[in-house]
């Protein structure tokens, strides 16, 4: 399995991927694909097909109210927008793999924080134990005009 950088060749697939799980990660078409990795600190996909992550710096222009909300409150961290594994690939590292490169570029590059969150209504108690598992704790809950409410996390990146 490669990772590498999300290229417009990718796409059909990580639309199609992402719209399988719009439920945790909100509905994707190709002109919000193309927004989101154009604005993005770091778009990846692990292929072929098997999943893709999305993350964002402060500064950049992305208005997700979950972004926003971790701009308000810290300065120095990579969001992670979204990371999604394909359903017949999960359990086999991918999620960490991405995870371990953000965490050593955004240490490389003086982030002290890896931050994302987690759906908590609906629940979602995979991802929950996950990103436990890999050093994120709690920094934050909001209930969203979508009706979701999330968890915010955070990880500290360590010298």
């Amino acid at each position: 399995m490669t990772i590498r950088v999300l290229s417009r060749e990718d796409f059909a697939w990580v639309i199609a991927l992402g719209n399988d799980n719009q439920i945790e990660t909100g509905p994707l078409d190709e002109d919000r694909l193309e927004r989101l990795v154009g604005a993005s600190y770091l778009s990846q996909v692990a292929g072929p097909d098997l999943g893709f992550l999305i993350t964002f710096i402060k500064g950049s222009t992305y208005d997700s109210p979950n972004f926003v909300w971790f701009v308000e409150r810290m300065n120095n961290f990579v969001y992670v927008d979204r990371i999604v594994v394909a359903a017949h690939a999960r359990g086999q590292g991918i999620a960490r793999r991405f995870y371990e490169g953000l965490f050593a570029s955004a240490q490389a590059e003086g982030y002290e924080h890896v931050v994302c969150e987690v759906n908590s209504d609906p629940p979602n108690p995979i991802s929950d134990q996950f990103h436990a598992a890999l050093g994120f704790t709690p920094v934050g809950q909001a209930s969203l005009s979508n009706g979701k409410s999330v968890t915010y996390l955070s990880r500290a990146l360590k010298d």
